[in-house]
């Protein structure tokens, strides 16, 4: 009777393992050749896409592969919103759980540290010789709900909306502030220029770095020319403090910023 297929490639294969073990795998020249062919394929994709993007775009004119270059960046826009490259929307998402000063630390060094460290640690902690999948569960769950959590926090990550974006109307509604075009314009500003990637107002933004909620901030009996000082240039009201400086604000502008903060009284 004839041996069946499986029955060959279980004698090949424990033939060839035996021969490995009697007599070893040379380095020179299989794993040389592997990383050789490897390396070629790479490098040939690269220059190929290159070769596309080259010859497909022209000038700002965006091709199969993007734009040779945009725009020259606006240093003074108010309205730009960053974000980090896609592979970090997870570790940007944890930004959002772990937003309080005490533990950002946590988030964004402390568990990827651990994980990268178990990571690194799994070749000598398990040096079972079983490869087969249903013979490592651990191994396996643990796999998937790192794929799982990490896929979970990039989708929330890619669209979660940023605070800065929140329109200064929801602002003005949200607090209950007068009907008044310039306390609109100065909640506009509050929105764009990004205060609230630091401070809170009216539930909306994030607290960082320490920074106070200005829900009420008008109830605390400042003038205008006050809040216009320390908007444009904190350091010369209080040296050292972490706010940054908005030089690039107009005296308008910072003028509805002043009036929109001395209204909120926390009347929402």
């Amino acid at each position: 009777m004839a041996r069946d297929l499986g029955e060959l490639n279980r004698e090949d294969f424990a033939r060839y393992k035996d021969d490995v073990k009697k007599e070893g795998k040379p380095f020179f020249p299989p794993a040389i050749l592997h990383d050789t062919v490897m390396s070629l394929i790479v490098v040939c994709v690269i220059v190929a896409l290159a070769a596309i993007w080259y010859y497909d775009a022209d000038g700002v004119k965006s091709g199969i592969l993007g734009p040779w270059y945009t725009e020259p960046a606006d240093p003074g826009t108010t309205s730009f919103v960053p974000r980090p490259d896609w592979y970090f929307y997870f570790l940007f998402y944890l930004l959002r759980i772990f937003k309080w000063p005490e533990s950002v630390i946590l988030g964004t060094v402390g568990i990827p540290t651990v994980l990268i460290i178990l990571l690194l640690a799994l070749p000598f902690v398990d040096r079972r010789t079983d490869r087969r999948l249903l013979r490592r569960p651990v191994a396996i769950v643990a796999a998937l709900l790192v794929i799982a959590s990490m896929g979970i926090l990039t989708y929330k990550g890619a669209t979660a909306e940023e605070p800065s974006a929140t329109a200064g109307a929801t602002l003005v509604e949200a607090n209950n502030l007068p009907d008044d075009p310039q306390i609109t314009e100065g909640a506009d500003l509050f929105a764009q220029v990004g205060c609230m990637n630091c401070h809170t107002y009216a539930g909306e933004g994030a607290s960082n770095l320490g920074a106070p909620d200005l829900t009420d901030i008008g109830n605390a009996g400042r003038s205008n020319e006050f809040w216009m000082q320390w908007i444009h240039n904190p350091q010369d009201i209080k040296p050292g403090t972490q706010m940054p400086a908005f030089p690039l604000l107009s005296d308008d502008q910072l003028s509805a910023l002043a009036t929109f903060l001395n209204a909120s009284k926390g009347g929402g």
